[in-house]
């Protein structure tokens, strides 16, 4: 940690985060820890570089750093999410090329684990910017997530659209945990868990406030935004989640004794 005596924690810009973080923006939580925000793949490579104490990482990071979970609050899916959205101009299982939004690794195993699995396709990946039109040029398929992947209008796309949060319950039966708050070594103690779940827990309580917020700021419509966030995600981890995480980082081919350390963190 810091000189600070304050947790440096990294959150994510995506609206699927905010209600984890509320609490400590507008809650009691607010001045317990140095807030700020990145990209998925940013907030675990300030967790490894030293840079953040606490961070919501993509789930597939677990298996590539030691660190703990902290646990009950986190991004999971048990059915449709609605953002995470595999977009092919041919059939899924003859896609030989895809691009790829990389900024949550999770999402990327998950559209690899979910192509192998479930259709028998093993594309090469192309790193891009989330621009539709562009990575169909470039690719067979397109994989588009967060925000950028709210704003399709998914009834008019000449498309095959896959919802990777739904082929995934679909296959497993199991909830999709899509990111977790996880922790370096040492600095998870047990009140600052409880304060990442209290602030989960005023976030969910002020959801007509988050909505309202988060409508003006991506210039969406609230009825857009509240379906999206009591119906499409979770924020509450139970075992089952944790169960589903585990079994997708086992599928997606994770060090198993990172997998395990992490696992372990939680009980």
């Amino acid at each position: 940690m810091s000189q600070s005596t304050k947790p440096r924690v990294c959150a994510v810009s995506f609206s699927n985060t905010t209600p984890l973080v509320w609490g400590m923006m507008h809650g009691r939580q607010r001045g317990m820890f140095e807030l700020e925000f990145r990209l998925p793949s940013e907030c675990a490579d300030a967790l490894k570089t030293g840079e953040a104490d606490i961070g919501i990482v993509p789930s597939f990071e677990l298996t590539r750093q030691r660190l703990d979970i902290l646990p009950g609050a986190g991004i999971a899916c048990h059915g449709a999410v609605r953002s995470i959205l595999l977009i092919a101009k041919k059939p899924l299982g003859e896609v030989r090329t895809l691009a790829a939004d990389s900024s949550s690794r999770t999402s990327v195993e998950l559209a690899r684990v979910v192509l192998d699995r479930k259709y028998g396709a093993r594309p090469r990946v192309l790193a891009h910017a989330p621009k539709l039109d562009a990575m169909l040029g470039a690719a067979d398929a397109a994989l588009i997530i967060g925000d950028p992947a709210l704003r399709l209008d998914l009834a008019h796309l000449p498309y095959e659209i896959c919802d990777l949060g739904a082929e995934w319950v679909e296959m497993t039966g199991f909830p999709m945990v899509f990111a977790v708050w996880a922790a370096r070594k040492g600095v998870a103690e047990e009140s600052v868990a409880q304060a990442f779940r209290d602030s989960r827990r005023f976030g969910l309580e002020h959801m007509d406030e988050i909505v309202a917020a988060e409508a003006a700021r991506l210039g969406f419509a609230p009825e857009l935004v509240r379906d999206y966030l009591t119906r499409h995600i979770v924020h509450e981890l139970g075992p089952r989640d944790y169960q589903g995480m585990r079994l997708f980082l086992e599928w997606a081919g994770g060090e198993a004794a990172g997998v395990q350390a992490a696992l372990a963190s939680i009980g």
